[in-house]
């Protein structure tokens, strides 16, 4: 695949014709993207980055050696910026998305509502849209996929992130004709109860936001990170929360109980699913904890042609039936250019809600929540997420954690209580609590919704 993207790439580039990227956000991942963008992608251009403090998205291009830096406060000051050659800051996201010139964005906030508003203004003047934001795909994604559709253009996940990388060993897998079973993703660590105090010293080791590396920790971002693959591949999920098997705290437990042969390696873990389960359920999405490759991604797959087996058995597969295919790695930053150029240059989704919302993200308590408190951010000290089927979060009205920032608290919710609607009051007037609205409508339009 990347022998094709890079070959039009280079095409782009002799041409005099870069593809154009803008790019919203320029956090810890924002300045790795510029870097690579400016650095090390021929026939692509980042011509302009918004960020709320213009100095941070500055220094984004100053990091990536770009010294010849305007700031413009309007769409005909950026679309001359862009005719002229010069990058372009601006505290204006929207900006962005209403300028000519400029080919398909990059969002790489993190944020439910603000991202909202910028992927429907860029809809809305037909920009492709390339997300490094799970937690938005994650809550309204099904939605603005469906906008996205009707105006022309793609909204996609990226590559980099687990979640792309997943959907490529996927098709992948597909298209040497075995069915994938589970996507799963492999992590180092996950406690629910870490915080922004215990997750303090490693955010700032890293330059990193320290909100966002205890989403990572608690495990809010995986699960955000796997619902999209289920959304994406059509598949769901075992049980509440995931199996998430933690090789770290329950190794030998686990070995006994699946009778494993284990070096720590995912290719060891075949056994832990039952296959008739996974044939009934039509394939899950999971993750383990502290195994090898991390931090990798996996697909185990079945084959139901009995000469086909022999092969895989003959090429040091196993006998199965399920088969073990991973990826060592995902490099983040480095690899969102390319789901640009797929994008752009052939019409080609690396990751989108292709089955409309399968599994959920909903809230629960991470400590004793008490009424009238305020719930605080994603990567916090009050909550964590846990995937669940959308059937089954609407039906018992659960709270998507993505809109659960702001809410406040009607009574009291134990710790590891999951929160309903019923026990907050959400704020007024949020854009995504409509889109959240529209996408229960719209793809389980017989059931009981919960309105803004």
């Amino acid at each position: 695949m990347y022998f094709i993207v890079d070959t039009a790439l280079q095409a782009r580039q002799e041409a005099g014709n870069p593809v154009r990227v803008g790019m919203i956000g320029s956090g810890f991942m924002g300045k790795g993207i510029a870097n690579q963008i400016v650095n090390s992608v021929p026939g692509m251009e980042l011509v302009a980055i918004f960020n709320r403090t213009v100095e941070k998205a500055k220094y984004a291009y100053q990091q990536a050696g770009v010294e010849d830096i305007r700031e413009v406060k309007t769409v005909a000051e950026l679309e001359d910026a862009i005719a002229h050659n010069q990058y372009a800051v601006t505290d204006d996201a929207m900006l962005l998305c209403r300028a000519e010139g400029i080919d398909a964005l990059i969002e790489v906030t993190g944020a439910i509502e603000f991202g909202a508003h910028v992927v429907m203004e860029a809809i809305a003047h037909k920009k492709h849209i390339i997300l490094m934001n799970a937690e938005l795909d994650g809550t309204i994604g099904p939605i603005l996929k469906t906008y996205a559709d009707k105006a022309g253009v793609i909204i996609t996940a990226c590559e980099g992130d687990q979640p792309g990388v997943e959907m490529n060993l996927y098709r992948y897998v597909k298209s040497l004709g075995l069915t994938p079973m589970v996507c799963g993703n492999i992590k180092g660590l996950h406690d629910a109860y870490r915080n922004p105090t215990t997750q303090k010293g490693f955010a700032e080791q890293w330059g990193q936001n320290v909100h966002m590396v205890t989403s990572f920790a608690d495990g809010t971002k995986i699960s955000f990170e796997q619902a999209i693959v289920a959304n994406g591949t059509g598949m769901t999920i075992a049980k509440r929360g995931m199996m998430g098997h933690d090789f770290m705290r329950h190794k030998e437990e686990l070995i006994k109980e699946y009778n494993l042969n284990f070096n720590g390696h995912i290719d060891d873990l075949t056994k832990l699913y039952d296959i008739d389960q996974l044939k009934e359920l039509g394939g899950i999405v999971d993750y383990v904890v502290a195994v090898k490759p991390g931090p990798g991604v996996y697909v185990f797959a079945t084959h139901d042609d009995p000469k086909q087996r022999h092969y895989l058995n003959l090429y040091k597969l196993g006998e199965g039936p399920l088969y073990s295919f991973y990826h060592p790695y995902h490099l983040c930053h480095l690899e969102v250019p390319m789901s640009v150029a797929r994008v752009v240059l052939f019409n080609d989704v690396v990751l989108a809600p292709t089955y409309g919302p399968r599994v959920d993200v909903i809230t629960a308590a991470k400590t004793d929540l008490k009424a009238g408190e305020t719930i605080d951010e994603l990567g916090g000290y009050m909550t964590y997420g846990l995937c669940e089927t959308a059937q089954i979060t609407l039906e018992q009205n659960l709270l998507p954690i993505g809109l659960a920032e702001g809410c406040v608290l009607k009574r009291d919710v134990a710790k590891d209580q999951v929160l309903t609607y019923d026990d907050v009051e959400l704020p007024a007037g949020r854009l995504c609590d409509k889109l959240r609205a529209e996408q229960n409508a719209m793809f389980f339009p017989s059931r009981t919704l919960v309105t803004a």
